[in-house]
């Protein structure tokens, strides 16, 4: 029997201090502050419950007309331009977020705020702002994550002297140049299988696209152990092959460049437009540690890389997962008649799960 001490440290990627994070509205996680301002409630770093009122330009959007908050983006520009209380508010909310990914055994916090303005100068000030609020609390390195070149080296060089070099997120054949600014800071990279052009559309591509990062990443001078290799995790709702292209990409990147590398991705992106996410999350990340991943962007609040190797693959509900994620279970038909069947029964899910 291997040892405890013998096992592989499963690399978490804390996904959860996005812009695009949401809550359900109306839902268990949203209510009304002292003043009846609709608000979302949450507990700060003191272990006391707290709201954060939904500010009203947040109130204004077509998602917040959906039944979605922006939950992130809303303490963002509460803390950030907001006074008062308010302010004080937006600052617990972001900082107790943080602190509940590291003691959930975040390695790492991704931060990114493409969406909190569409304006880049926003943008950029926005990043520079989150990255020293977040270092401030944080006892982990951070992930500057962002759509854009300009954001991630402003939030790199405001990440610098927190916890160690920040993981840029990410680089790919489409921002090649990512991996100067990685070599720059020093920092761990994740590369992603996107093509120059376009994403890939099944395995082969995935590993060819990935490979090419990988030795372009070599090349660079970055240390294999500073690789995080996406092959890129998509919604098995749109195709039922999206997570065998995935996990296929697992084991023939494991397969090639052996022990050295790191492999990750969105694991949650995998369950995006089903209900029972937490379901499907858990089964996917099981199946990607057999293929070869030792890492993932995930909310380790909401997903227990441990509770999830816990679970039992002989029960129904296990089975369900497995089906929709192989394949088997074709426009996930078996799986959404056991849902409206109430069979799931899937746990209440945290602040930050979309």
């Amino acid at each position: 029997m291997t040892s405890a001490a013998a096992t592989p440290v499963f690399r978490i990627i804390g996904e959860n201090i996005h812009t695009t994070r949401i809550v359900r509205r109306p839902g268990p996680l949203v209510g009304s502050d002292e003043e009846g301002r609709e608000a979302i409630l949450f507990v700060d770093e003191a272990g006391q419950p707290r709201t954060l009122p939904i500010p009203e330009e947040e109130r204004r959007t077509q998602e917040y007309d959906e039944g979605r908050v922006k939950h992130v983006r809303s303490a963002v520009r509460l803390a950030k331009d907001g006074d008062g209380a308010d302010a004080e508010a937006g600052l617990a909310y972001l900082r107790a977020l943080a602190l509940r990914q590291v003691e959930g055994g975040a390695h790492f916090l991704d931060i990114n705020v493409d969406e909190v303005s569409y304006r880049l100068p926003e943008q950029i000030e926005t990043m520079r702002w989150l990255v020293q609020t977040i270092a401030a609390v944080a006892t982990v390195p951070l992930s500057i994550d962002s759509s854009n070149l300009e954001i991630i080296a402003a939030g790199i060089a405001a990440a610098h002297g927190c916890c160690g070099p920040p993981l840029l997120n990410s680089a790919s054949l489409e921002r090649v140049e990512a991996l100067d600014l990685a070599v720059e800071s020093g920092g761990a990279v994740i590369v992603t299988a996107a093509g120059a052009s376009g994403m890939p559309s099944d395995t082969a591509e995935r590993v060819h696209n990935a490979s090419r990062m990988i030795e372009l990443a070599l090349e660079h001078g970055i240390a294999p152990d500073l690789l995080y290799v996406d092959p890129l995790v998509f919604p098995i709702s749109v195709d039922g092959d999206f997570g065998e292209h995935c996990l296929g990409a697992f084991r023939e990147l494991r397969a090639r460049y052996g022990a050295e590398i790191h492999l990750t991705g969105g694991m949650s992106n995998v369950s995006f437009g089903l209900p029972g996410r937490r379901l499907l999350n858990d089964v996917f990340l099981v199946l990607a540690i057999e293929a070869g991943a030792d890492s993932g962007i995930i909310d380790p609040v909401t997903n227990s890389v441990e509770q999830a190797l816990e679970l039992d693959r002989d029960s129904h509900r296990y089975q369900l997962g497995y089906n929709v994620l192989s394949g088997a279970d074709r426009h996930c038909r078996a799986y959404m008649k056991a849902y409206r069947a109430g069979e799931l029964e899937e746990p209440e899910l945290g602040a930050g799960v979309r």
